[in-house]
């Protein structure tokens, strides 16, 4: 029988666990801000930062192009929540939320960094769109198919062009065009005018 005074005791393993996983990942995001290169970092490196053993990293991860993916994907900003109340106002949560994740310098300077070299790192970069970017592309993909299946948006396009309209012109004012504003009412003037152009005709 179990002695009645430990019933309420908190259990310590799982905290320690969370606390050394959150340790690793930051210490990981500090060594990849400092040095701007996946190969300037080790997991030697990554367990004296975090302060913790190769072992416990390697229990979590198993090596150090997955804890790298795992580090970006930690300091990616919340997905966009949406309402469901109406096309427009969820085109818009999504579109505001890709302008926080490009003026973000931390994770902006992240994301720049690991697809600058993702060439080098072919599984990196397999990772990286399977964790990091297919996510956001799920929520937008998901938004659309439900404006073409209500009827409010074009069926005849294919979605990836579909998804490509919503997202490029962000991507180009933040990649492309170089010291291009991304001020707070570019989401509703880029929802305006994409709904304009792809909103099925009555």
């Amino acid at each position: 029988m179990a002695d009645p005074g430990t019933a309420d005791k908190p259990r310590r393993g799982r905290p320690r666990s969370e606390e050394a996983e959150r340790a690793i990942l930051e210490a990981t995001l500090r060594l990849l801000d400092e040095h701007r290169s996946i190969a300037a970092i080790s997991v030697e490196a990554v367990a004296q930062e975090a302060g913790v053993g190769k072992a416990t990293i390697y229990r979590r991860w198993p090596g150090k192009e997955a804890l790298i993916v795992a580090a970006v994907e930690a300091a990616e900003a919340l997905p966009a929540v949406l309402t469901g109340r109406s096309l427009r106002e969820d085109l818009v949560l999504v579109l505001e939320n890709m302008r926080l994740q490009a003026i973000d310098k931390r994770g902006d300077g992240l994301m720049g960094m690991v697809t600058g070299e993702m060439r080098r790192h072919p599984e990196l970069s397999r990772r990286y769109h399977e964790v990091v970017v297919e996510k956001r592309r799920a929520i937008l993909r998901g938004l659309l198919q439900r404006g073409v299946d209500s009827g409010e948006l074009r069926a005849d396009l294919p979605m990836e062009v579909l998804m490509d309209l919503v997202t490029g012109p962000i991507l180009v004012r933040k990649l492309v065009r170089e010291n291009a504003s991304l001020e707070p009412e570019l989401p509703g003037q880029i929802a305006d005018a994409l709904l304009g152009g792809i909103r099925a005709r009555s």
